[in-house]
């Protein structure tokens, strides 16, 4: 399909099983050549589009933000209810085109602590706009900043009072009435005049100065101006890993290792404490907040996940200070399965509430797991990302790719999820009734080249599944073409369109777009 709402995978609690998609790449944005070598300030490191889908934000490790504005909606000349009136065929794919950049944070030192805190932008979260402005948070580990970017109209000054055709370099002032062809003498004097004779003669020729023009001042062109409306600091003493809006449109969270704090986006100098995992003794510390979401409709409710691997929903009624959860969502370990690694791959690194706020997908290490938000017995769906790399988690927790830290994504409709993995490769999983859908696929120009078939047994509706599936897996260590995985590659951000089957893929300095 491309770009419209045809062909859409059906939700996750409906009954009907749909057909894996063909992806089919668009675009790239930053494209390495053969042998370039890529800077570490140009690596991307947040991706996210806006509520619309008509704009997507990029961070880097350099601190800058990069906005892409969608460009086929525009070419169609009309609404799309207009043009389906006119049973026009909309067939493009989504396209997107460079808008602006700024520069949101610069490299900082924290004198009393002795520490240097990087400038690249840990996440971005778009808000409501207004009056045709954008309006976006950014963070990096220690500041949060709320950005406005707004067309401007760039004023200039035109018909001057300026004779072009009389006016000479480093000649008298141009501009006023042509030059007279009286006599002067050589200090000025009119010979036609008494030195000293007064002159009364202020009358304009009948019928006005030809040459005398009021200056106008005109904005044909338009800039793009961003604009630093608000700054959050001093709120947090450890690094940020979350921002999130709240659907009122007035408050957001965000979070660090042992606390989550609740924003008003008007009042930058005060925040909230309502999550705080923190000890009295810190030897007693046994798990860190390493994600945090809110509910996509409900103000009251928000999702943190620990790096136990487990997921804890809060209700911002229960009290102001919320120690306590209202559901906790873990997995049960299975006997005689700990290892050295348990705990480590365990580790939640990303949480996305479902678009109509009944699922929670959380990505750990090795696998995506989908939750019910009603079911907190387990994992409604589980699917293996990369389970060829078991059997090398000592050589991956030795050059520290273990901590690595993917995210996770749905789709609009809740159909399927998303995630990555190393090699530049990405993973879509169907999470309808009856889908058997498990792609691989390579952030290029070429997304199906190194494509792995991933045979999996079916499954069953979400909605009805009282126990945990699990499928997807892909056991060989190599692609269809013998080539080892290259971990030192890997695909951390991606991001997908919130109303078609169009995904956003960060590879390195690369931003690839695929469609289906």
């Amino acid at each position: 399909m491309n770009g419209g709402g045809e062909g859409l995978a059906a939700p996750a609690t409906s009954g009907a099983a749909t057909a894996p998609l063909d992806w089919r790449f668009s675009q790239v944005f930053g494209e390495r050549t053969a042998g370039e070598e890529v800077q570490e300030v140009d690596i991307i490191s947040a991706i996210e589009f806006d509520r619309t889908g008509d704009h997507l934000a990029t961070g880097d490790r350099g601190g800058r933000v990069v906005l892409f504005e969608r460009t086929d909606a525009k070419d169609h000349g009309g609404h799309r209810k207009d043009l389906e009136r006119m049973d026009y065929s909309i067939s493009r794919h989504p396209e997107f085109r460079y808008k602006t950049e700024f520069q949101s944070h610069e490299p900082e030192f924290d004198y009393l602590k002795s520490l240097e805190i990087e400038e690249k932008i840990n996440k971005i979260r778009w808000c409501q706009t207004a009056n045709g402005a954008l309006f976006l948070l950014s963070t990096n580990d220690k500041t949060i900043k709320f950005w406005k970017v707004q067309e401007k109209k760039v004023k200039k000054v035109s018909e001057l009072n300026v004779d072009r055709s009389k006016s000479m370099g480093n000649g008298p002032f141009v501009g006023g009435t042509p030059a007279s062809s009286k006599p002067y003498l050589a200090n000025g004097v009119c010979k036609e005049k008494p030195i000293g004779f007064p002159s009364n003669d202020t009358s304009f020729p009948s019928g006005g100065s030809p040459s005398l023009h009021l200056p106008l001042v005109t904005s044909p062109e338009t800039s793009l101006v961003a604009r630093c409306r608000r700054v959050y600091a001093h709120a947090h003493d450890y690094h940020i890993n979350s921002i999130s809006n709240n659907s009122d449109g007035e408050t957001f969270i965000s979070a660090d290792d042992l606390r989550i704090n609740l924003w008003n986006l008007e009042i930058s100098n005060q925040s909230f404490n309502i999550v705080d995992v923190k000890p009295t003794n810190m030897e007693d510390l046994t798990e860190v907040i390493t994600s945090a979401e809110f509910h996509p409709t409900h103000c009251n409710t928000l999702a943190y996940s620990s790096s136990k691997g487990s997921i804890r929903l809060i209700d911002l009624r229960q009290s102001a200070l919320c120690d306590n959860h209202s559901k906790l969502f873990e997995e049960q370990e299975a006997p005689g399965s700990r290892s050295f690694f348990t705990e480590i791959i365990a580790s939640v690194s990303d949480i996305k509430f479902a678009k109509n706020g009944r699922h929670i997908l959380s990505r750990d290490y090795m696998t995506l797991k989908l939750w019910d938000i009603n079911m907190d017995s387990g994992p409604v769906a589980t699917f293996q990302v990369h389970e060829y790399l078991r059997p090398k988690l000592c050589d991956l927790y030795e050059n520290d790719s273990i901590f690595d830290k993917f995210e996770c994504c749905l789709s609009g409709d809740g159909g399927r999820v998303a995630t990555g993995s190393y090699s530049n490769m990405f993973r879509v999983f169907g999470c309808s009734e009856g889908s058997t859908e498990a792609t691989t696929l390579e952030a290029s120009k070429n997304p199906m080249r190194r494509q792995v078939q991933t045979p999996s047994r079916p499954s069953r509706s979400v909605g009805n599944l009282p126990r945990v599936l699990r499928r997807g897996a892909d056991n060989s260590g190599a692609d269809t073409n013998g080539n080892a995985f290259d971990f030192t590659t890997k695909l951390l951000h991606l991001a997908w369109h919130p109303t078609e089957n169009s995904l956003a893929c960060a590879a390195s300095n690369s931003l690839y777009m695929y469609y289906a």
